[in-house]
């Protein structure tokens, strides 16, 4: 009889209690791209579509101790690693990680929320760019997270070209630098490559507060086209599409009294299913 395995997402990320973001989001997305999603909590946000209320921490120990028991045994195609909120634990982090061989890593350098709450320690930023950047395959700052990475201002789309060289400085491989805070009808995103290239994605801009979790669902979905062995610049391309028609689909559904979630299920695919060699 033939045996088969599902391609499988390990997220590494923090907790949303109202569904839209964070490991919830990360789950949604892999599963509704037709992977099997693992999880490792990292923070407890206490939170809703209006905000981030406080943020229990979880000790650095345990998430270790989550790391391995999944490495062990549900080995990943490709991890997703969302809010990391310490020095600490992004020390915990690289290092059980680097116990184990190589895998497609995405990283989501949650430093803002949608509702503009600042969600990581100063201290922290200077561990991320030292430790987690140099293992990630690519890792995808939206324009504020972009302006704290490369100390400057980014409003416009040629702040966006500038704090990408200036962001690429500090060891990234690739960057995605997100442009959905442009205050323009057409947003631009631009992919800067790990061959110092500029790759541009257009989208029009909904007018919808249905945005809560889209840097969340859009790293998870890159996680989960790069477990699906796409080339990077495809999983890029595919996931913006994705998260472009996850908003689509939920722009006029009113979930809680902020910024509501995306509709990650406009088109769920089957978990799919690769024969063993």
């Amino acid at each position: 009889m033939k045996k088969y395995t599902y391609p499988s997402v390990l997220t590494i990320a923090g907790f949303d209690g109202s569904g839209g973001a964070g490991i919830q989001a990360d789950i949604k997305t892999a599963s509704a791209l037709g992977c099997f999603s693992t999880s490792v909590l990292t923070a407890l946000p206490v939170q809703n579509t209006q905000g981030v209320r406080k943020i229990y921490p979880v000790p650095v120990e345990a998430v270790a101790d989550q790391i391995e028991a999944i490495l062990d045994d549900i080995f990943p195609d490709a991890i997703k690693i969302g809010m990391v909120h310490t020095p600490q634990l992004v020390e915990t982090i690289v290092s059980t990680l680097g116990k184990y061989k190589k895998i497609p890593l995405v990283f989501d350098p949650v430093m803002v929320a949608t509702s503009g709450h600042r969600l990581i320690e100063e201290d922290t930023i200077a561990a991320i760019t030292e430790k987690l950047f140099p293992i990630a395959d690519v890792i995808t700052p939206n324009m504020d997270e972009a302006a704290i990475l490369a100390k400057m201002k980014v409003e416009t789309l040629e702040d966006l070209y500038d704090a990408g060289k200036e962001i690429k400085k500090l060891g990234c491989r690739s960057i995605l630098l997100k442009g959905g805070h442009q205050e323009t009808s057409t947003i631009t995103s631009l992919f800067y490559d790990e061959h110092e290239k500029f790759h541009s994605f257009e989208t029009v801009k909904f007018n919808t507060n249905n945005t809560h979790g889209s840097g969340c669902t859009l790293s998870s979905a890159i996680a989960s086209y790069l477990a699906q062995s796409k080339t990077l610049y495809d999983a890029v391309s595919l996931g913006q599409d994705y998260v472009y028609q996850a908003i689509e689909n939920g722009k006029d559904v009113q979930t809680g009294h902020g910024n509501g979630p995306l509709n990650h299920f406009f088109n769920p695919q089957k978990l799919i299913k690769n024969e063993m060699v």
